[in-house]
């Protein structure tokens, strides 16, 4: 493993970070609380009318 570090610690610090990487988004995202029912309509593309 890189390192040359074994394969288990490998594994399991690749673990923990996965792990906290995810809590911090999820942190973040009831922090902030979006909107997401105004955000509905940003994707679409009005046509213009002539």
């Amino acid at each position: 493993m890189p390192a040359g570090v074994p394969m288990f610690t490998y594994l399991k610090m690749l673990t923990a970070s996965l792990l906290a990487m995810c809590a911090g988004a999820e942190v973040v995202h009831r922090y902030y609380r979006p909107e997401l029912v105004k955000l509905e309509g940003l994707g679409r593309v009005e046509q213009r009318r002539p």
